[in-house]
């Protein structure tokens, strides 16, 4: 069979050789729209992660089997596939403590004031100082704080766990109403911006969580409040959060944004407090562990698809 890979740069440079063994192999790092159908027209098996299939590529091209690099298939019109005859198939939870060590990253960064000591010593600061230590900025624990985290999934639970682990009291709320659990306080959304001291966000974009914080929900942080997105960008208004920032000290962890890549002139990046923002460009599920983790899961999909049919 012919397996092709639309776009492989999304996974950074990882080897796919192991795909060799089920067929001829062809690897693309990126495609554009235009190119897809011409690209997979005798395929059995394309491998995307971002690129959009629809009706038009089905009805063009003979694939039977559609391996997602991801959990995602928002981007897969899947009830059209199904009626082809095409199977899809995903892959959860290959990449849940790598976004645990990402989100406890950037709370940390901001809890131990790492951003601004290290400009502090690089600046020569510390030689200027007549004792070991510096006490220009205050270092805090997770003992005893309140930590609010949006979406008690796989990896919110995750998350839940480990924090209480540095000693914090965890609170939750649920953006579907059905993750509830009994070992964490369930809060309004409200409830939960307004008392928490770490916010995190661990939940998908649907019509639940679309502009989920906005404005008046950001109003309600507290003071030097620090909020996580490691979730779905358009979770949070981006437009609303760079206004809030200008006017309260609170901390903002970033990892996701509404378009990715960021756009030019982005109102984030004209903040006047730099200082309170940290932004990684969506690297929190891609650690090496968690990418080969990934590759192998979809290797297993595809032999389950040769042994199976399904």
């Amino acid at each position: 069979m012919k397996i092709v890979f639309l776009d492989a740069s999304t996974l950074g440079n990882v080897n796919l050789d192991a795909f060799k063994e089920f067929g001829e192999l062809l690897v693309y790092d990126m495609t554009s729209k235009e190119d897809v159908i011409s690209r997979i027209a005798n395929a059995e098996v394309i491998v995307i992660n971002k690129i959009a299939i629809n009706k038009e590529i089905l009805d063009n091209t003979n694939i039977k089997l559609i391996l997602q690099l991801g959990t995602g298939v928002d981007h897969i019109d899947l009830d059209y596939a199904r009626s082809k005859g095409v199977v899809v198939k995903n892959v959860s939870g290959y990449s849940t403590k790598s976004v645990l060590s990402h989100t406890f990253a950037l709370a940390f960064a901001f809890l131990n004031q790492i951003p601004y000591y290290d400009k502090w010593s690089k600046e020569g600061n510390w030689t200027k100082s007549e004792i070991f230590t510096d006490f220009s900025r205050i270092l805090h624990t997770l003992t005893g704080k309140k930590h609010g985290i949006i979406g008690l999934g796989t990896i919110g639970k995750e998350v839940a766990k480990l924090s209480c682990l540095f000693g914090s009291n965890v609170y939750y709320y649920s953006t579907s109403g059905k993750n509830l659990n009994n070992e964490y306080k369930h809060l309004s959304l409200d409830e939960l911006l307004k008392t928490c001291d770490l916010i995190s966000i661990h939940a998908p974009l649907n019509a639940n969580t679309k502009n989920l914080i906005a404005k008046e929900q950001l109003q309600l942080l507290k003071d030097e409040a620090i909020l996580i997105n490691v979730g779905r960008g358009g979770i949070i208004n981006e437009k609303d959060l760079a206004e809030i920032m200008d006017e309260k000290n609170i901390k903002v962890g970033l990892d996701v944004l509404e378009v990715e890549p960021m756009i030019k002139n982005h109102p984030l990046l004209n903040i006047k407090n730099k200082e309170n923002l940290i932004i990684t460009p969506h690297v929190a599920w891609a650690s090496e562990e968690s990418i080969q983790n990934l590759i192998n899961r979809v290797l297993n999909n595809l032999k389950e698809f040769i042994e199976y049919g399904k």
